[in-house]
């Protein structure tokens, strides 16, 4: 048989990649896996009264573009978290998970030819590997841009070159950025935002982290795009459930943006996509409009990054992140500490390069470790203490 050739050079993905680099190794200790961004914090109790309440709704097929309630309940929340009025039927699409919406979304919006020539996708480096498929799915090249501590951890579109800024049709961005922590503030938006104005692209902006921060709420896209009076289709944002209220496996998700975006990706979802299921978005409906659960979840973190705060504050390099839930742990070589970690301390983290790509002079995530902060606290604290030892002495 023949093969297509676009995902032919794709690299294994980072926890396969990750449990071949640990196969043989046995720990020495309790393990203590702080490798997924899976979160642990109990969700509302409430949410099984719910489906219970609608398991009816298993029977008949979901409705594609999310119940009206699900959509206004999420108009409603981008109004209270954002500032900004986005109409529920026109400028709203309920996401069976933001992955599906930030591979879709490209496959909707990226045009087949730049300028007469190839698109470019923008990605920032390290990244979400889904940027990567989503860009040589649609045949687009993806261009990977480094996001360094010298750069705020965030990438400097900008200083690209003009010829690749004239073929890109797409380029994503995250903020609170995975893995870092880094925020994007107003400035940095407004400046964005400018120069897709003036080389005509499209913003995909994947706030997935946004509501677990410290004491500042993360200025959001939608909120500078409405500032500077930018066209709505210019910006397309990515908000979800599950690090917002420890729903991963919910499978709630948004896109929001112009409505002829909004179109597209509904059109495309009529031949090939996935809604949620009916009673899911019956709870979703309830859990968007809950922020109790959502300031009680972010005090958790808050003690977490705190504590990590005070443990690696000696730490050559180390930068407290500003939101999100993973730290970003300079290191010699991440594959070789986190062998190190593993096969003496029993604490399993993820090599940064697993998150990167070799580009522009190397792999921004090569001397990093990624730890996820979402472990109980009982357990999270001595995992930390031995990290620190282990690697830092």
């Amino acid at each position: 048989m023949t093969y297509p050739e676009r995902f032919s050079n794709l690299p294994p993905y980072a926890f396969p990649r990750l449990r071949t680099l640990l196969n043989g190794l046995e720990p020495d200790g309790a393990p203590v896996d702080m490798t997924i961004g899976s979160p642990l914090h109990p969700a509302p109790h409430w949410i099984a009264d719910i489906i219970a309440q609608n398991m009816g709704g298993f029977g008949p097929y979901p409705p594609n573009d999310g119940t009206p309630e699900l959509r206004a309940a999420i108009s409603d929340w981008i109004k209270h978290r954002y500032g900004v009025d986005y109409p529920a039927d026109t400028q709203i699409f309920p996401l069976n998970g933001t992955r599906e919406g930030l591979f879709n979304a490209s496959l909707a919006i990226c045009e087949e030819q730049k300028n007469e020539m190839r698109p470019v996708i923008l990605t920032p480096n390290p990244f979400y590997q889904v940027y990567a498929v989503a860009a040589l799915a649609v045949g687009a090249e993806p261009v990977y841009v480094p996001a360094t501590r010298e750069s705020g951890f965030l990438p400097d579109y900008r200083a690209l070159p003009k010829d690749i800024l004239n073929r890109t049709a797409v380029c994503y961005i995250c903020s609170p950025s995975n893995p870092q922590g880094a925020v994007a503030t107003r400035d940095y938006w407004a400046d964005l935002i400018a120069l897709a104005e003036e080389y005509d692209f499209t913003i995909f902006a994947d706030e997935c982290y946004s509501e677990i921060y410290r004491e500042a709420q993360p200025t959001g896209a939608l909120t500078i795009a409405a500032q500077v009076g930018a066209n709505p289709e210019r910006v397309m944002l990515f908000n979800s459930l599950s690090k917002r209220s420890n729903l991963a496996g919910l499978r709630s998700g948004f896109a929001a943006s112009g409505p002829e975006n909004i179109k597209r990706m509904k059109s495309l979802r009529n031949y090939a996509g996935a809604p949620l299921a009916l009673p899911l978005q019956r709870v979703a409906e309830k859990i968007w409009a809950d922020e109790d659960h959502v300031e009680a979840n972010r005090a958790l973190y808050r003690e977490k990054l705190d504590y990590a705060d005070e443990l690696f504050k000696g730490v050559q390099g180390f930068e407290a992140p500003e939101a999100g839930f993973f730290l970003w742990l300079p290191v010699n070589n991440g594959e070789e500490a986190t062998k190190k970690l593993w096969l003496e301390k029993g604490v399993k983290v993820l090599p940064g390069a697993y998150l990167g790509r070799d580009a522009q002079g190397g792999n921004p995530g090569e001397k990093y470790i990624r730890a996820a902060l979402v472990a109980p606290m009982n357990e999270l604290q001595p995992g930390l203490q031995a990290l620190k030892n282990c690697i830092y002495g």
